[in-house]
C-alpha cells in the first residue's frame, strides 16, 4: 500500500514510514490539573518521540505527584526511565493540537471540494482509505487494501471510479492552462498539484467513456525545479514519461467519437419558439413557421414542443378558454406528420435567462394578486415572486372560489377536450404538466429580477402566509413550536456556502432545526406535484404524462449543495434527494423530463471555478434515480447548443456506453427553433446529431 500511493502522490519512503508510525500510534491529551495527567501515548510525523510507555507503578507515581508531589522526575522501577519534563509534555499537546487542526482543515477540503462523505472528526485512517477509494483501490475494514482488479496495473483508469461521474474525476486538472507542480491525488481523483519523482509515474489515462472533455491536447514537461512548458499535440493517448530529469505527461483533450450506429433510437424533437402565439392566442407568422417545420421533417426530426400558455388561454376571465392559435399550430403540424409534445405552462414568461417574450400570469389573477399577495411565493424579505402561485394555495379556495389546483384541472380538462382528436389519432405523444417557474418542479428560489446572479445559492420561499401555516403545523406536530420559521442565518441570493451559517461545512442545514426544515420544503415540493399530476393523470387518461426537474448544478461538489436546498432538492452529500421525487412519478406512471444533459464539468470549471459546479455528477445522479424505479427519462438542454462537443456530451447521457441493461433516454428535446440552428453550418451539425441519436452511421467520424 505503501509503495502505491507513493506512486500516486510521490510520497518519499520515509514520509509512509512515519505516516504508518501516526496512524498506530494513539494520542490522549491530558490535563495539567487532572488527576491522570502523566498517562500519555505519543505519536509523531517527522521526527522520533523516544516514548515507550508506562507500566502500572509509573502510573501510580503519576498520580500521586499530580495530587502534590513537587518533583518533576522519577525513577520507573520496571524500566528505569524517567518521565518528561513538563515542558515537554507541553510541547508535545501543542504539536498534537496542531495536528488536529492540519487534520480538521484537510476533512473541511475534502467535504467542500471533493464531496467526500466524511464524518465531521474522522480519523486519519478514514481520510486515506476515502483517498484510496477514491483513486480506484479496494480498502477492507480491517484496513486491507489491494488494486480493484487483481494482477492489474496499480495506476487506475480515472473514469472508473466509484460514485463519481468520470468529468467530475478529470474536471480540475484539464481546467486549468498551466499545470503547477504535482504533490498529492486531488479531491475529485485528478491528478492535481503533484511534484512527480523522475520513473514513479508511468501511465496516468483520462476515461475513455468521456471523450470530448476538452478543446485541445496538452503536453506538459515538469521538473522537480517547478519549471514547465505546455505545447499543442495532434497525437493520440495519454502517458507520462521520463525525459532527463524531466516527465512529459500528454492529456488527450478529444479522444475519437463513439460510433452510434446501431444503438436504439431515441426520438428528437425540436422547442418552438416562446411567442409562436401572440398574446390574441394567434399563430404567428404560419408561412415562416411551416417552412421551417418542413425543413426540419426534412432531416427526420420527430416532433416539436410547444407551450400552451395559461395566461393567453384563460387570460381574461376565469374558465374562458381560448385555443385559436393552438389549433391552427397543431394542424400545421398533423399536415407534416410529426408528432406533439405540449406544455401545460402555469407560469409566467419574460424574467428568466432566455425568455424573449412577456407572457404574464392570466389578467384576473393578477388582480386577485394585487389584494392577496399572499397568493405568490414570497421571500424572508417579503418580496413577491409572480412567476407562478404559491404551492401553498394548492388547497385554498381563493381563486374565485376555486383552489389553485382546481384551476390547473379544469385548464388541463379544457385541452383536453378542445384537441381530443390530436389525442384519437396519436399526434400528441406527451403532455409535460407545468408544476413551478419555468414550468419546473422547483421553488423560484433564484429570480433574477431580485438581483440573483449565477452563482449565488439562492433564498428559500416559504415566507407566504399559507406555507408559514404549513410549516406551523409541521412544528406544532414535531413538538417544537418554535421551529416554525425559515433559517435565520441562510444568507442572500449571492451568498456563498461558506459565508453563510446554515449552508457551511458543519452548519445548521445538518442540524435537527435544519434537517426538520430542509425535510418541510422538500415535502412541500413532492406534495405538489403528487396533487397536480393526479388530476393530470384524471385528465389525460391513457396519454403520457412528465414533469421536468430542474438541473441545479452550481454547488454541487459542496457538502451542504445550498442551491438544491433552496430550490426544493433536499440533496445534501449525505442524502439522495431525486429519490423521493421518482418515486412520487412512478405512482403516476410519469416520465422524468431532466435539463442540462449538454454541459460539461470541465467548462463550468473553467468559466465558474468558484461555483464548484458538477453538472455531469448530478445528471447521472438525477438518471439513476428515475432508472432504479424504472420510469422514463427524457431530457432537454439548458441552454442553446451548436457546436459538436455539446452534442457529443448529449448523446452520451443519451446512450450510456456498456449500460449493463442497456438503459437510454425515451426522448430528447431541442432548445430551440431559432434563425441561429438554421443557418447552414449550425443546421448540418444538428441533423448530423439528430442522424446519430436516430443510431444512424455518419460517414465523418472524428478517428
Amino acid at each position: 500500500m505503501a509503495q502505491e500511493m507513493e506512486k500516486l502522490g510521490g510520497t518519499s519512503e520515509e514520509d509512509e514510514d512515519e505516516e504508518e508510525m501516526e496512524m498506530e500510534m494513539e494520542v490522549k491529551e491530558e490535563d495539567d490539573e487532572g488527576p491522570s495527567g502523566a498517562e500519555m501515548v505519543i505519536g509523531g510525523i517527522g521526527e522520533a518521540m523516544g516514548t515507550g510507555f508506562y507500566d502500572d507503578e509509573q502510573r501510580r507515581r503519576g498520580m500521586a505527584a499530580a495530587a502534590g508531589m513537587q518533583s518533576q522526575q522519577q525513577q520507573v522501577v520496571a524500566g528505569s526511565r524517567r518521565c518528561r519534563p513538563k515542558e515537554e509534555k507541553e510541547r508535545t499537546k501543542l504539536r498534537e493540537r496542531h495536528r488536529r487542526a492540519i487534520t480538521a482543515r484537510i476533512l473541511a477540503g475534502l467535504r467542500r471540494h471533493g464531496n467526500y462523505n466524511l464524518r465531521v472528526r474522522a480519523d486519519i485512517n478514514e481520510v486515506i482509505a476515502a483517498l484510496a477509494r477514491e483513486a480506484g483501490w479496494v480498502v477492507l475494514p480491517d484496513g486491507t487494501t489491494f488494486p480493484s482488479r487483481s494482477g492489474a496495473s496499480p495506476s487506475p483508469q480515472v473514469g472508473k471510479l466509484a460514485g463519481v461521474s468520470p468529468a467530475a474525476v478529470v474536471a480540475p486538472l484539464m481546467a486549468a492552462s498551466q499545470v503547477t507542480p504535482l504533490r498529492g491525488v486531488a479531491p475529485t481523483g485528478a491528478f492535481r498539484n503533484l511534484e512527480c519523482r523522475p520513473g514513479r509515474m508511468k501511465g496516468v489515462y483520462t476515461p475513455a467513456s468521456t471523450p470530448y472533455e476538452g478543446r485541445g491536447r496538452m503536453a506538459v514537461m515538469a521538473d522537480r525545479g517547478g519549471d514547465r512548458t505546455t505545447e499543442n499535440s495532434p497525437l493520440v493517448g495519454s502517458s507520462m514519461d521520463t525525459v532527463d530529469d524531466k516527465q512529459a505527461m500528454d492529456i488527450p483533450a478529444r479522444m475519437p467519437e463513439r460510433d452510434f450506429a446501431g444503438t436504439p433510437y431515441v426520438p428528437v424533437y425540436v422547442m418552438l419558439p416562446l411567442g409562436v402565439v401572440n398574446m390574441k392566442c394567434e399563430l404567428v407568422d404560419p408561412d415562416g413557421l411551416l417552412k421551417q417545420l418542413r425543413i426540419l421533417k426534412s432531416i427526420n426530426v420527430d416532433g416539436v414542443m410547444v407551450d400552451c400558455w395559461w395566461g393567453i388561454v384563460e387570460g381574461h376571465a376565469p374558465q374562458e378558454y381560448n385555443w385559436s392559435g393552438y389549433k391552427r399550430l397543431f394542424q400545421i403540424v398533423r399536415e407534416l406528420k410529426l408528432k406533439l409534445q405540449v406544455v401545460m405552462s402555469f407560469h409566467d414568461c419574460g424574467g428568466n435567462v432566455g425568455d424573449d417574450v412577456c407572457i404574464p400570469l392570466p389578467h384576473w389573477v393578477a388582480e386577485i394578486g394585487r389584494t392577496n399577495p399572499d397568493i405568490f411565493f414570497t421571500d424572508k424579505e417579503g418580496r413577491r415572486n409572480p412567476e407562478c402561485l404559491t404551492w401553498g394555495i394548492d388547497k385554498e379556495r381563493v381563486l374565485r372560489g376555486r383552489t389553485a389546483v382546481e384551476v390547473y384541472f379544469d385548464y388541463m380538462r379544457s385541452f383536453r377536450v378542445e384537441f381530443d382528436e390530436f389525442f384519437e389519432d396519436g399526434v400528441i405523444s406527451e403532455i409535460e404538466v407545468g408544476l413551478g417557474p419555468c414550468g419546473e418542479l422547483r421553488y423560484p428560489s433564484y429570480p433574477v429580477k431580485h438581483g440573483w446572479r449565477y452563482p449565488g445559492i439562492g433564498e428559500f420561499q416559504c415566507y407566504d402566509q399559507y406555507l408559514m401555516k404549513s410549516l406551523r403545523k409541521a412544528a406544532e406536530a414535531r413538538g417544537h413550536s418554535f421551529w416554525a420559521r425559515g433559517p435565520d442565518n441562510g444568507g442572500n441570493y449571492n451568498s456563498r456556502p461558506h459565508e453563510t451559517g446554515f449552508f457551511c461545512d458543519g452548519g445548521d442545514y445538518d442540524g435537527y432545526y435544519g434537517r426538520f426544515f430542509l425535510n418541510w420544503y422538500s415535502q412541500v415540493l413532492v406534495e405538489h406535484a403528487d396533487r397536480v399530476l393526479s388530476l393530470s393523470k384524471l385528465a389525460f387518461e391513457g396519454t403520457c404524462i412528465a414533469a421536468k426537474v430542474s438541473g441545479i448544478h452550481w454547488w454541487y461538489k459542496t457538502a451542504s449543495h445550498a442551491a438544491e436546498l433552496t430550490a426544493g432538492f433536499y440533496n445534501p452529500c449525505n442524502r439522495d434527494g431525486y429519490s423521493s421525487i421518482a418515486a412520487m412519478l412512478k405512482k403516476h406512471d410519469a416520465a422524468l423530463n431532466f435539463t442540462c444533459v449538454e454541459l460539461r464539468t470541465l467548462d463550468q470549471h473553467e468559466d465558474f471555478p468558484e461555483a464548484l459546479a458538477d453538472p455531469e455528477g448530478l445528471v447521472w445522479q438525477v438518471l439513476n434515480a428515475a432508472w432504479d424505479v424504472s420510469i422514463p427519462v427524457a431530457s432537454e438542454n439548458a441552454l442553446p447548443c451548436h457546436d459538436r462537443d455539446g452534442y457529443n456530451k448529449i448523446l452520451e447521457n443519451a446512450k450510456p456506453f456498456n449500460d449493463p441493461d442497456g438503459r437510454h433516454l425515451s426522448a430528447f428535446t431541442y432548445l430551440r427553433l431559432s434563425p441561429v440552428l438554421m443557418e447552414r453550418h449550425n443546421f448540418l451539425e444538428f441533423e448530423r446529431f439528430v442522424k446519430r441519436m436516430h443510431g444512424e452511421a455518419v460517414l465523418d467520424l472524428q478517428t
